[in-house]
Order: C-alpha cells, then sequence, then structure tokens
C-alpha cells in the first residue's frame, strides 16, 4: 500500500513513513493511492469478530509495512476494557462501542468510552502506540504540534503522556472550549506536554500549525508531527467503528449485509466523516452519510450550492458546540481530491485560491462543473443545528429515551432525524460525554450530567499552559527553546 498526496506534487510513500510526517511536502493530504475493496465474504466473516480482531481486519489493509503480529499487537494493547471500559457512569457493557437503540430504526453508536470521554479516543490511543513503536524502531523523537477546537487536544495529551521520545505542543482557542475540556488539557502535570492558549479561533490554531509544517527545514531540524486528522493513521483507525457499527445495526453476528443503513455525523473539520466516506469507498453498505454542522456551516453550504467558502476569524461563530467551531476543514481536500476524479492538479488549482489570503473572499464553486452533479453518489447530504434546536433535541432525547447526550452528538440527532429515509436504519455517531458540556446540559435540563469519579472536581486542579499571539514564528520560538 502506498500514499499519495492529494495536490500531487510529493512521492508516493508508505504507512510508516507518513505515520510521523502529517502534511505531504507540497502541503497536501496523504491518501492511498487506491481504497481497498471489501467483498461480501469478508464482511460476512467480519460480523461476529471483536474490535480488535475488527480492527486488526480493517487496518492491515492500510498497513503493510508492519509485521502482522506486530500490528495486531498494539491492536490488542490499545483496545481493551481498561481503556475503554471505565468512563461512562452505570455502563457495564462488554463492548468497546456499544450500539444503542433508541427506538426500532434508530440508534446512537456509543463512542465516548475512552479516557477523555470523547470520539476522538479511538483513533488517538492508537496512534500514541503507533507513534512509540515507529519511534523504537528508529531511536528518534517526535515533537507533536497539534491544535485543537476541544476533544482533539484532550485526547491526543491522554495518548502520548509519558510516551518515550514524544513532545506534544498544542495549540487551543484561548477562552473558547468549555471549562470541563480546558481543564482535561490544562491540568495535566507531565513534563512532555506543552499547552499553548492562543489569542484566537480554532481556524488561527489550524493555520499555525500546516504554516510550521510547510516550513520544511524547520520540520526536518525538530522533528514535528501532527495527531490531528490531517495525518491518516486518526482517519483510518476512524474507519473501524464504522464497520462495528453496521454489523450491530444490521443484526450482529447472525445478521445480512443486504441492508444499507445511514450514518448521521456531527461535522468540524470533517476527519470523522471521512472516515465514513472511505469506508462506504471499501464496500460497506452505507446508503446516506449526513453531515451535520452548527452555526458554523461551512461544509453544509458546500453540499447544498457546490460553494465553499471558508469564514474568516470574525465570521467564525462561538456555539454551545465548540468542537465544530471551524470554519477551514482540513479534512474536506481528501473528499474533494476523490470528488473530481483524483485530479492532483484541480486540488492543487483550488486550495490555491483558498490560501491566497484573499480577505474574506478565498473560495471555490463546483456548482456548475462536471463533477458536483455526482455529488449525491458519494452518499453525503447535510443540514445544520443552532444553539435552540441543541437544547430541544436534548430534552427530546432525555424525555422519550432517557439518554442524556451532549451538544455535538444533539446537533448529529437533529439533523439525522430530518434528512432520514423510511426503512433504513439510521447510526447516530456520538460525539462525547455530555459531562464535558455541563453548562448546557444545565440550560437544557435543569440538572447536573453525570461524569466518571476520576474526574469530579477536575476544573479545580492547577493548570500548566502559556498564552501567545497567533503567530507562527513566536510558536517556533517557543518549541526551539523546549527541545534543546
Amino acid at each position: 500500500m502506498r500514499y499519495i498526496s492529494t495536490r500531487g506534487n510529493s512521492p508516493a510513500k508508505s504507512f510508516t513513513e507518513i505515520l510521523l510526517a502529517g502534511l505531504a511536502p507540497d502541503g497536501g493530504l496523504y491518501l492511498p493511492e487506491a481504497y481497498p475493496r471489501v467483498s461480501r465474504s469478508e464482511l460476512d466473516q467480519w460480523r461476529a469478530l471483536s474490535y480488535p480482531a475488527l480492527a486488526f481486519k480493517v487496518l492491515e489493509k492500510f498497513i503493510d509495512d508492519i509485521p502482522a503480529a506486530d500490528l495486531r499487537a498494539l491492536i490488542e494493547r490499545t483496545y481493551t476494557p481498561a481503556v475503554y471500559q471505565n468512563s461512562r457512569p452505570g455502563d457495564d457493557s462488554a463492548e468497546i462501542t456499544p450500539l444503542r437503540w433508541l427506538e426500532p430504526g434508530l440508534a446512537l453508536l456509543e463512542l465516548s468510552n475512552g479516557p477523555t470521554l470523547a470520539f476522538k479516543d479511538m483513533a488517538m490511543q492508537l496512534l500514541g502506540n503507533l507513534f512509540e513503536y515507529a519511534l523504537e524502531k528508529t531511536g528518534q523523537e517526535l515533537n507533536i504540534l497539534g491544535a485543537t477546537s476541544g476533544d482533539t487536544g484532550s485526547s491526543a495529551e491522554y495518548a502520548m503522556r509519558g510516551k518515550r521520545g514524544i513532545r506534544v505542543f498544542m495549540l487551543s482557542p484561548a477562552g473558547k472550549m468549555s471549562r470541563f475540556q480546558t481543564a482535561q488539557m490544562f491540568s495535566l502535570a507531565d513534563p512532555n506536554i506543552y499547552n499553548i492558549a492562543v489569542e484566537g479561533v480554532f481556524d488561527d490554531c489550524q493555520d499555525i500549525v500546516k504554516s510550521v509544517s510547510n516550513d520544511h527545514a524547520f520540520k526536518a531540524a525538530y522533528r514535528i508531527g501532527t495527531v490531528n486528522s490531517i495525518n491518516w493513521a486518526r482517519v483510518a483507525a476512524q474507519i473501524v467503528y464504522y464497520f462495528k457499527g453496521y454489523f450491530a445495526a444490521t443484526g450482529g453476528a447472525g445478521g445480512s449485509n443486504e441492508q444499507e443503513v445511514s450514518f448521521s455525523v456531527p461535522s468540524g473539520n470533517f476527519g470523522n466523516i471521512c472516515a465514513g466516506h472511505i469506508a462506504r469507498m471499501m464496500g460497506l453498505p452505507i446508503r446516506q452519510l449526513i453531515l451535520a454542522t452548527n452555526e458554523n456551516n461551512v461544509l453544509d453550504e458546500f453540499f447544498r450550492t457546490g460553494v465553499y467558502r471558508p469564514r474568516s476569524n470574525a465570521e467564525t461563530r462561538q456555539t454551545s458546540s465548540p468542537s465544530m467551531d471551524i470554519s477551514k476543514a482540513s479534512n474536506f481536500e481528501r473528499f474533494v481530491f476523490d470528488l473530481v476524479g483524483r485530479d492532483a492538479a484541480t486540488v492543487r488549482d483550488l486550495w490555491a485560491g483558498i490560501e491566497s489570503g484573499a480577505p474574506s473572499g478565498a473560495a471555490f464553486d463546483l456548482s456548475g462543473g462536471a463533477h458536483f452533479p455526482h455529488i449525491r453518489d458519494y452518499g453525503f447530504v447535510s443540514g445544520t443545528s443552532n444553539h435552540a434546536d441543541r437544547l430541544a433535541t436534548i430534552r427530546k432525547v432525555w424525555a422519550q429515551y432517557g439518554i442524556m447526550v451532549d451538544t455535538h452528538t444533539a446537533d448529529g440527532i437533529k439533523v439525522g432525524l430530518e434528512l432520514r429515509e423510511p426503512g433504513i436504519p439510521l447510526v447516530c455517531l456520538e460525539t462525547a460525554l455530555p459531562a464535558k458540556f455541563d453548562e448546557t446540559i444545565r440550560a437544557a435540563l435543569g440538572r447536573e450530567p453525570e461524569r466518571p469519579a476520576g474526574l469530579m472536581g477536575i476544573e479545580q486542579l492547577p493548570q500548566r499552559f502559556v498564552v501567545m499571539a497567533a503567530d507562527a514564528p513566536a510558536i517556533k520560538r517557543y518549541i526551539e527553546e523546549r527541545c534543546r
């Protein structure tokens, strides 16, 4: 399996070569030269597998330069009850990702059983083990530079804390995450973790990560890697739970692969739903990929109109689903690469305009071209949700099913219910546990969300972080000083 850049001007590489790299040298994102296909007989064989066994079957199709025995051991060390069964109060399920039926035809795929109570633990825990494995083989060190709008930061830091040869420099928008999200990150005292609160929005943080990654001399000198979903390994690991959710929604071990299933996915940076797109391209019978945005509806606008117009910082709204307060969706480039027939020259031209720095005007319009009319062939539909919708959905799900959901999951349920097709089971992907957004839960339900005992009072712990301007050279100097 070789990996190519969406912009076509970087040589093809192996999985382990791109694992520690993040962006390709030409500024593009890595994807497989071709997506592996899964046969119906393989789907039949995979139905009864445990989560780690299924993860091995899926990931070995993308990773052929790590010995199978080593890959299996890494996966089995990652997906264990000790890691994924200690977070949800009162839940004694043996499943890593339990499927909970709300009513016939409507289910919630629980993805937040990991150490930071968010779906990003599903991939990040594996990424930490893959990084450590690769670094041990080479004797090298890695300085991870990441950006977070809420959950990526804590999941990355919990996955990398104490890892040999790894430092984490995590950028977050100052004052724009929930108190719980902020405390999860800033209360870590591990010496290899550095939290930087950037004066700006998430897109400023993400732009700095891309700027540093595109400074090839600095990147090489300081061994800069990424944990954001621009890293292909993150997306690959997330593909697994689409297969697991599909099998659970269609009868489990004794079910049939003839039934199509739709997935509703809250989306900000497009990484989570991009994994669903790839699962569908591999042959998983997915009917719809329902993309749910919040008030920052850049992606919904594209799927409705064909126009992709990232918003300026001033236009990016601060909302009660903060992990989706994103106006430049990094992983969207991967889908556009597929949409335009994997024409790297077209992708280069499109993103040259986006990255030109044109004041509030950088955009592209595919509505009149040959490709956009075929967008429904990829299963995508989209919708948006606002604060009032979130409160109403949280109340509805609690009143009807006795289940408390977080704000982002509420966005996904609201849009999913609006766009679902009759007769097609709908699986809504859970984003996080409601404990991470207690202020909004109190506003919606007038009660406190439950949280694991080990995270009680986390907001009162001492916090370690620095506040810095949204300035890439200053961030680079900060990294240099701590790597001497």
